[in-house]
């Protein structure tokens, strides 16, 4: 009976993922050099564990520098 029930739930989850529409993928954003950052959130892991942090709660506090590193600590 239990294996039924997940066999019966898998499948409507299934269905109702397909069953979405498809949505246009949004344009990517146009950021030029010298243009205001637009707020974000991440997470951040502190040794202790992972907490979000937005760019706005830095705002007229500190100065904050970006950096992103494609497959970062992924050995990739």
């Amino acid at each position: 009976m239990r294996n039924k029930l997940v066999i019966a739930l898998t499948i409507l989850i299934t269905c109702a993922v397909f069953a979405q529409e498809k949505k246009p993928e949004p344009e990517p954003m146009k950021i030029k050099v010298g243009d205001v950052a637009p707020d974000f959130t991440l997470l951040q892991y502190d040794g202790q564990g992972v907490k979000p942090v937005s760019l706005h709660d830095f705002k007229g506090k500190k100065n904050v520098a970006l950096a992103f590193y494609v497959f970062a600590f992924t050995g990739g």
